[in-house]
């Protein structure tokens, strides 16, 4: 066999290839660099990840624990806020 008739053989490998690369290579050139896209979306990540751990350290020190307010989460919590609005008010 020939060099050309072996070619022929993976002609479909080759053009996938080329084409594949044509595309990264496009996009590398016009698509925005990671860091400027990273840098513009900085503050809500880190917004994002100051409101999780938030979140996480009062869930963990909460008052309103499902052992001494009921059976379900948030139960105690429900139940509080729906059952005694007239003692809040003084009434």
């Amino acid at each position: 066999m020939d060099i050309p008739e072996k070619l022929l053989q993976y002609k479909y490998h080759i053009a996938i290839t080329f084409v594949s690369l044509l595309i990264a290579g496009g996009l590398v050139f016009i698509a925005p660099r990671f860091f400027t896209v990273l840098s513009y979306f900085l503050p809500l990540f880190l917004s994002t990840a100051v409101f999780l751990a938030a979140v996480t350290v009062f869930g963990q020190t909460s008052l309103w624990s499902a052992e001494s307010y009921g059976d379900k989460e948030g139960e105690g919590l429900l139940d509080y806020v729906t059952g005694h609005p007239e003692q809040l008010n003084g009434y």
